[in-house]
């Protein structure tokens, strides 16, 4: 017969205690492995960057190309998103960048080279490439498409990219590239930083403190330019807006127009001190013997609103001797027949048409073939950099030099077509034989469709601008 005793309490609780204590026990163990099981089985990213280049270890510009990928299941704005490109500095030269091509314009993009506080032996710098809020939004799994970059040096000598920390001559194809770094809110999401730096997968979701603020959208109705270009042939300098002249016909020397005067030389006086666009105008005294130079924009999609360009005359060749008859200009033209418009800046150093100089004279045209038009000249030396305006608003046309008014007209001489925005540098004759060059320099180009703005103001956009990575846009539309 079984035993109907109950067992002690004691018995039948201690069964349950043990299994309490392994539970525990292996939960204790599972607490303590599971950095170690999480470190080799971490997340995925949330992004992930390829690259690649077609340029050898030695090069006069490294090209790198790159793509971001989104990896999550959620959209992800192209504004959280940071990029770093690691090189090292050759000789302590200072570099410049510029965008070639992206989807989504290279004016939504902008970038900065940064000098390390920590240098390695694979970097001492990096470019940092930021998105403004108009680059738009990676849906999940998308990527941005091939954004292709352009780093030198401002004095254009040949870049050694061996000891360039993400620089991969064998990646001629995209490929994922961690020595290239992305940042989602200024956290690191991709890559490992020259000091072994990793992604934390406990920080992703975060936002650090250094987390620079959202980069905005270019104004509406504006084009800003440094000109950060290679030279005359650049195509960054094309897919910006930008045409070299190289066609026949005048002013000046006809059928003297070349784009060997069309430099980006490096400048200590250029805002940030970075490149300038040089136009040179040289010449032995003979026809033959001559060149001129012209830049100016492709498109005639400007008219009412504010120029503005610091620029450097001069009053001396550069080489050669004085006395020429050159002419340094800052212009608009636009339209023929009886939409025609143009307005001038010329500087001429040495005078011209049978004026002395130096002198400025600040034009408006109404009929070139007439010589219908009003002008004013200022007589004297502006041998040095100068902010140089045009206003154009309401009727009236107003020319500005250094914050001061020069010259207003109105009426039948206001613009009555979009115009091109052009610099050149020419002769008006050759009085001489013998070698010589002229240099012209432009520092950086703002206008602004929708304001008429103060020196003052326009100089404040600029540096603002500039302190943000922000070298080039253009979102003025043609009417």
């Amino acid at each position: 017969m079984a035993s109907t005793r109950r067992q002690p309490a004691r018995s039948r609780v201690w069964p349950k205690v043990r299994l309490l204590l392994i539970v525990a026990v292996i939960a204790a163990g599972a607490t303590a492995l599971y950095p170690v099981w999480k470190k080799a089985n971490p997340d995925p990213p949330d992004l992930l960057v390829r690259y690649r280049t077609d340029t050898p270890a030695t090069t006069p510009v490294a090209k790198p190309s790159l793509e971001v990928f989104n990896k999550t299941d959620k959209p992800l704005p192209l504004s959280d998103v940071t990029l770093r490109y690691w090189f090292t500095a050759d000789e302590g030269a200072s570099y410049a960048f510029n965008c070639v091509n992206v989807t989504f314009g290279c004016s939504n993009l902008a970038g900065r080279v940064v000098e390390m506080d920590k240098p390695t032996d694979t970097a001492d710098r990096y470019l940092e490439i930021r998105f403004t809020e108009k680059a738009g939004t990676l849906a999940p799994g998308a990527n941005s498409k091939g954004i292709d970059l352009q780093l030198f040096r401002t004095d254009h000598k040949e870049l050694k990219q061996s000891d360039d920390r993400s620089f991969d001559a064998r990646t001629k194809s995209y490929k994922e590239a961690e020595q290239v770094t992305a940042y989602k809110r200024g956290v690191l999401a991709w890559g490992e930083e020259p000091d072994g730096t990793k992604p934390d997968p406990e920080k992703k979701d975060a936002r650090t403190a250094a987390a620079p603020d959202p980069l905005p959208a270019p104004p509406e109705g504006v084009l800003f330019d440094t000109f950060d270009y290679l030279g005359a042939k650049d195509p960054a300098l094309f897919k910006h807006g930008w045409l070299v002249r190289t066609s026949k016909g005048g002013p000046g020397i006809e059928n003297t127009w070349s784009a060997d005067g069309v430099t980006f030389p490096g400048d200590e006086e250029a805002l940030e001190s970075g490149q300038v666009l040089q136009l040179r105008a040289s010449t032995d005294g003979t026809e033959a013997g001559t060149k001129q130079a012209s830049l100016g924009t492709a498109a005639s999609k400007f008219r009412e609103g504010t120029y503005a360009a610091r620029l450097h005359f001069t009053d001396k060749p550069s080489s050669g001797d004085e006395g020429d008859h050159v002419n340094q200009t800052f212009y608009t033209i636009g339209g023929k027949g009886s939409t025609y418009s143009e307005l001038d800046n010329e500087y001429m150093p040495n005078g011209g048409w049978g004026r002395p100089g130096p002198k400025l004279d600040t034009v408006t045209w109404y009929d070139h073939e007439t010589n219908d038009r009003l002008y004013t000249t200022t007589n004297k030396s502006l041998d040095d950099w100068h902010t140089v305006m045009i206003r154009v608003k309401d009727g009236v046309v107003a020319y500005w030099l250094d914050g001061k008014k020069l010259f207003v007209t109105s009426g039948k001489f206001y613009p009555r077509s979009d115009m091109s925005v052009n610099f050149n540098h020419w002769f008006i004759d050759l009085p001489f034989k013998g070698e010589r060059a002229w240099d012209m320099k432009v520092d950086w180009l703002y206008y602004n469709a929708n304001d008429t703005l103060s020196a003052e103001e326009v100089q404040a956009q600029v540096e603002d601008f500039t302190g943000k990575g922000m070298n080039y846009f253009d979102t003025v539309r043609e009417s």
